[in-house]
Parts: C-alpha cells; structure tokens; sequence
C-alpha cells in the first residue's frame, strides 16, 4: 500500500494538484481537505495530475466528481492530466470521461 501525497503547485492557468499513490477510503480525506482549502477563482483551471496515481477507488471517483462541483461553483474548469491506463479504463466504463476534461499531462493541461 502506497501513501496518498498531494503536491500543489501554480501554473499560469490556475492550481495543479499532483496525486500520487493509492486514492481509496482510507485516505481520500486528504484530498477532500486539500480541496475545501484551495482558492479557485472564475475563470481558472483545476488540475488534477494523476501520473504517479497507483490505484483509486469508488471514494477516490467521488471526490473527483466533488472537485469538478467545487470548480464549477466558482465557474471554473477542472481537467485530469497523465490519468493511468487503468483509471483511464474506468473512467470511460463508467462514462466520466464524458464529463471531464483529459489531457496526455500537466503541461498540455496548463496550456491556455
């Protein structure tokens, strides 16, 4: 079991948040909180990277979805970027790929 670390980080086009390790119900919590305290302005892009991301569960999925609310609340956008082949599998199973945004990596998603 790998720990859950979040990095943050500025870009131009507004917060990057890279999460590496296992993203499941014993530590989504952090994520949650690491969420509820950043400031998001309109207008902005939330980045999600996921390229050191080893596994996410149904609790991780759900606070993905609650950060695509909290950017849409203060009319931002949020895209994941470097999403791993077997998160990216279920993503389009369960049809989230739909609602968000996905890019190959951060850069690509912190372009303008």
């Amino acid at each position: 079991m790998s720990p859950l670390n979040i990095t943050t980080r500025d870009a131009g086009t507004g917060p990057v948040l890279e999460i590496s390790g296992e993203l499941d119900y014993a530590n989504v919590s952090a994520l949650q909180k690491r969420l509820d305290g950043l400031t998001l302005r309109q207008g902005q892009r939330l980045v999600l990277d996921m390229r050191g991301l080893e596994f996410c569960d149904s609790s991780g999925i759900t606070a993905l979805l609650a950060a695509r609310g909290h950017a849409e609340a203060v009319q931002a956008e949020i895209a994941l970027a470097a999403v791993p082949a077997n998160m990216l599998r279920v993503l389009r199973i369960v049809g989230l790929d739909q609602i968000f945004t996905i890019h190959p990596d951060s850069e690509t998603a912190t372009r303008p």
